[in-house]
């Protein structure tokens, strides 16, 4: 337990130094929550007429939890880039030369990140409720945003790792194109069975998928449905896919970090 608390306490030391950032330079935070609101105001009005949504359904019913999901994509490349800046600017090898516990440094970033993250979801909620997208009950709304902060909890252990591995600020560029492939290779956006059939079954067990689906199931927002077993159990599977994404990354995030500069 000591060891516990002594990695729990210099974590959120170094979340507090993120936040303490973030504060002195607001413009990163204003942008990060305006420019999924941009994207979202650009599908609905741009596209929304363009595009089938499943019968009876409003285009931003269906778009808004297609977009929350999508947004809690996009932060992998963000968490990329700030802890590859920190390895190449030397400020990750100054922590490991303190006396804290190896995983703080980690730990103390995922912190940061999700308060991050959960001020963009927020946003971008205010931004639903402001041009008609409802859910049906308070209950299923939490549920949903729980998921949705789950998923982006287990990417934010992709991207450190991704992070440390390139210590290169620059290659989160090859990051950043491939999240839009990923984002749109699932139910986001158009149904998996529109797709050929093999590009249908990966979009389908897309981690993105599932947590889109169980969103839209708690918000009580239309979705396109499926026979396979994976499009019957979007919960389950949006709970199943961050843990095992968390569980791989997490070690692998510690053990890249222990190993750094050997």
């Amino acid at each position: 337990m000591t060891t516990l608390r002594w990695a729990l306490a210099d974590g959120w030391t170094v979340a507090r130094r993120d936040l303490i950032h973030w504060r002195n330079q607001p413009m990163t935070v204003v942008f990060g929550i305006a420019f999924p609101i941009m994207i979202t105001l650009a599908f609905g009005y741009l596209f929304g007429g363009a595009v089938r949504v499943p019968p009876g359904a409003g285009y931003f019913d269906f778009l808004m939890p297609g977009m929350y999901g999508m947004t809690m994509l996009f932060g992998l490349s963000a968490t990329m880039v700030a802890v590859s800046a920190d390895a190449a600017k030397g400020v990750t090898d100054r922590f490991r030369s303190l006396p804290m516990a190896p995983s703080a440094v980690l730990i103390g970033r995922a912190v940061a990140d999700l308060l991050h993250s959960a001020l963009v979801l927020a946003g971008l909620l205010a931004c639903g409720l402001a041009v008609g997208w409802r859910p049906a009950s308070a209950g299923g709304a939490l549920g949903a945003v729980g998921l949705l902060l789950l998923l982006r909890f287990s990417l934010l252990w992709a991207g450190m790792y991704l992070g440390l591995v390139a210590r290169e600020p620059g290659a989160a560029v090859a990051v950043q194109t491939l999240e839009f492939p990923v984002g749109f290779l699932s139910n986001a956006f158009v149904a998996p069975g529109t797709m050929p059939g093999w590009l249908g079954t990966i979009a389908e067990w897309n981690p993105l998928s599932s947590t889109v689906a169980a969103a839209r199931q708690l918000f009580g927002n239309p979705g396109w449905g499926g026979d396979s077993w994976v499009a019957q159990h979007p919960v389950l599977m949006a709970v199943a896919w961050p843990v095992a994404i968390t569980a791989v990354f997490f070690v692998l995030s510690v053990r890249r970090y222990r190993l750094l500069d050997r």
